[in-house]
């Protein structure tokens, strides 16, 4: 994904987000862009940028977020090298204490990072992502259910499997993509039709 990212020109008709520094990106991992008194930023990458506070709206700024404390992210950002592109301006580092890997938003998939989307919108690096604690192997030709392409021969970070049944296997991108456009509350397995386990796991996969 990296290899996809834009510099900033003066012929560029996009802005670019202060905390990335993609011009475009894929709205359905960064959000849309959101523009104010003349700072850009894309709408999860403020969430998910380190040392920013979100005040729920109780406080005058951009989104709940102080002018102040998204200019010292910014900062601190352009200091901080992305481990996956290697450019700077990497404003999410890993949430492990003692980790200092950083990284782009937009650089999280290829750098097999995991983003949770949900409070306290919590970041990891490679090494310290959460991993799916089920037992088990898909069997020989096993399918994506979604897509009905291979999933290969193990668990990984490109391939999930149902932890209710330990039957459901899917590609991370196709289950992220039917979670997109399902309700939290009939989001379930479409093998087993588990809606707590399964749900429950994949939200903290990055769903």
């Amino acid at each position: 994904m990296s290899e996809r990212r834009e510099e900033v020109t003066p012929d560029s008709m996009e802005q670019a987000c202060m905390l990335c520094g993609w011009a475009a990106s894929d709205p359905e991992v960064c959000g849309r862009k959101i523009k104010k008194q003349g700072l850009c930023a894309h709408f999860f990458c403020l969430f998910f940028a380190s040392q920013l506070l979100y005040w729920q709206d109780e406080q005058p700024g951009m989104l709940g977020f102080v002018m102040q404390d998204i200019l010292h992210a910014v900062e601190l950002a352009a200091q901080k090298r992305c481990f996956v592109c290697g450019k700077n301006g990497a404003a999410i580092t890993c949430c492990r204490e003692g980790c200092d890997r950083s990284f782009h938003l937009p650089c999280a998939i290829e750098g097999e990072c995991v983003t949770q989307y949900f409070p306290p919108h919590s970041s990891f690096c490679r090494e310290h992502r959460p991993e799916q604690q089920v037992e088990a192997l898909p069997e020989e030709d096993t399918e994506c259910l979604i897509c009905l392409e291979p999933v290969g021969d193990r668990k990984s970070f490109h391939t999930l499997v149902c932890p209710a049944c330990k039957h459901a296997w899917f590609h991370r991108d196709c289950i992220q993509g039917q979670a997109r456009y399902t309700a939290i509350s009939s989001f379930s397995c479409p093998h087993c039709r588990d809606n707590h386990d399964f749900t429950f796991d994949m939200l903290h996969r990055r769903l």
